[in-house]
């Protein structure tokens, strides 16, 4: 497709293009989002396998370093809700450079840290850039390609959407067992640098967005200083919560109950002001839109699902199978490339087929792999993990693209940047509640299961004294004997636990496929449809 036949054919206001693209082709504009997307994504999980490497290093503690991913949640959870409102006032091309600089910069500062508070500190920094760039990229992404055609765009930046906390794990157990944990975050300043001179090149300011910003000005900009507080303060303390309730006992601890408290406030005050508000930096309204509210919620069940298996799988291997860092990441990698090869496919079938059904496909799929991992063992081989993985992520991938593309059918011009806001915080807090819930389940279940085998291992059982007489004889004595079954048992327990989470993530993929056919029509193809 040439670029004279693809110019124009994006979303207009009042008869003005909104596209980035200018004359240069829409598919170009897709390429070079999807080059920070990867980036920013990938660190999403890229330092999850390096935590003990870092803690070393840094003479801190493996739970203080957790602090290491929770510092970067937080300020990308704060920023994602308002980058929408950033974007119209800065203007789309100078936030998104902004954005694509900070993280570039921090991600430097961050390999070089001397410390642990200096390297959290540049997390922030990095968390703050990345929170601004996914919602930027989908709506550059939304208003340059017609409607029919926007699933092809969302199948190219889906591909580094979903591949990325599929690679990550393992090119970040790669890079620390054979360098070490400072170039996790050094290799993204090349990929900044790359990403800034393309941006630069090839985004062009829409006139409908400079007419826009003018007239703001001319009104005077009436910033909601009340709005992003309450936002930053009920979704930072959210995320506080999510990451550090495991680890605190929960509602058992001060700390917890007090950051909820404040959270549930501070995000009650946020919904009650800003739709009071006319120019609310949080744009709530848009969530009275059947489709884009029925959008969000499948968005926030597939992070969930997505960020919580990404993070189950690694550590399963790891904590049961004796996996290192590099082999436990290479288990989900299959999973990456099979996204790879049904993204475009999905963006191919979304000419010709509505999203709801790709994505009622997508959920029974995912759900189909999910009872398949339920029904694995301590024996369980490499290659059926991978291939489970290769199942869900293709599944997944039928999830994405049609959300990505159907969330913004029926919304007003212009608003697309605030609905890429809240469909990217619908996302990353479905991710955040995924890998926080699992880690409690995992848990509990584990207990259970300890609690429930060990009432078998008494010598009033049957079985017991036979099996310590046959181990001793094997091993050398009783107390090795015992020793064995403890190990035993506790590996059990904890492969319980997993088999039961996988369980119940698959009847909650299946309870999600409702909402599925609340999802608007979309356009399959013939002439453009323009807002």
């Amino acid at each position: 497709m040439s670029a004279a036949e693809t110019v124009g054919e994006g979303v207009h206001d009042r008869g003005l293009p909104l596209s980035l693209a200018g004359r240069h082709n829409p598919w170009s504009i897709a390429l070079i989002v999807s080059i920070a997307t990867f980036m920013e994504v990938l660190d999403t999980s890229i330092a999850n396998v390096a935590l003990r490497h870092i803690a070393g290093g840094l003479a801190a503690s493996v739970d203080e370093s957790t602090w290491v991913l929770t510092s970067y949640l937080v300020s990308n959870a704060i920023v994602l809700p308002i980058s929408g409102w950033l974007a119209t006032v800065i203007g789309r091309k100078r936030f998104y450079m902004s954005c694509v600089a900070l993280f570039t910069v921090s991600s430097l500062l961050c390999g070089l840290a001397p410390s642990l508070g200096w390297l959290i500190f540049c997390r922030v920094l990095q968390g703050i850039g990345g929170g601004g760039l996914a919602p930027s990229e989908q709506s550059i992404l939304a208003d340059s390609f017609a409607p029919e055609k926007r699933g092809m765009a969302f199948a190219l930046y889906g591909v580094a959407v979903v591949v990325a906390p599929a690679v990550g794990p393992t090119l970040g157990g790669w890079i620390t067992d054979n360098y070490s944990w400072h170039w996790i975050f050094f290799i993204n300043v090349p990929v900044g640098i790359l990403s800034l001179l393309l941006s630069y090149v090839f985004l062009v300011e829409p006139p409908a967005e400079k007419q826009n910003r003018e007239r703001m000005r001319r009104e005077g900009f009436r910033v909601d200083y009340a709005g992003f507080g309450l936002a930053a303060v009920g979704l930072g303390c959210l995320q506080v919560v999510l990451d550090k309730g495991e680890r605190e006992d929960w509602f058992g601890s001060n700390f917890i109950v007090g950051f909820t408290i404040v959270s549930v406030a501070a995000l009650l005050l946020l919904v009650l002001w800003e739709l009071t508000r006319d120019d609310p930096i949080v744009d709530l309204p848009l969530l009275a839109n059947r489709g884009f509210l029925a959008a969000n919620l499948v968005m926030l069940a597939l992070g969930f699902i997505l960020f919580g298996t990404t993070q189950l799988l690694p550590q399963m291997v790891q904590e049961i199978l004796g996996y290192t860092a590099t082999s436990a990441g290479l288990v989900i990698t299959p999973g990456g490339l099979a996204v790879m090869a049904a993204m475009p496919v999905v963006g191919l079938l979304l000419k010709v087929v509505q999203p709801r059904v790709l994505v009622v496909c997508g959920l029974v799929a995912v759900s189909l792999a999910l009872f398949e991992m339920s029904g694995w063992n301590v024996q369980v081989a490499f290659r059926n993990i991978a291939w489970a993985r290769v199942f869900q992520a293709a599944g997944i991938a039928f999830l994405f693209v049609p959300i990505s593309t159907v969330a913004y059918v029926g919304l007003p011009a212009g608003k697309n940047n605030n609905a890429s806001a809240l469909i990217n915080l619908s996302r990353n807090l479905g991710g955040s509640f995924g890998i926080s819930l699992v880690q409690t389940w995992l848990a509990r279940r584990g207990q259970f299961h300890q609690a429930r085998l060990v009432e078998h291992l008494t010598p009033h059982d049957a079985g017991y004294q036979p099996l310590v007489d046959q181990l001793g004889a094997t091993l050398g004595g009783n107390e090795p004997a015992l020793a064995a079954m403890s190990q035993s048992l506790q590996q059990q327990a904890k492969m319980l636990a997993y088999i039961d989470i996988f369980h119940l993530l698959a009847w909650a993929a299946l309870l999600m496929i409702p909402l599925a056919f609340l999802l608007p029509k979309a356009p399959l193809g013939g002439a453009p449809r323009l807002h």
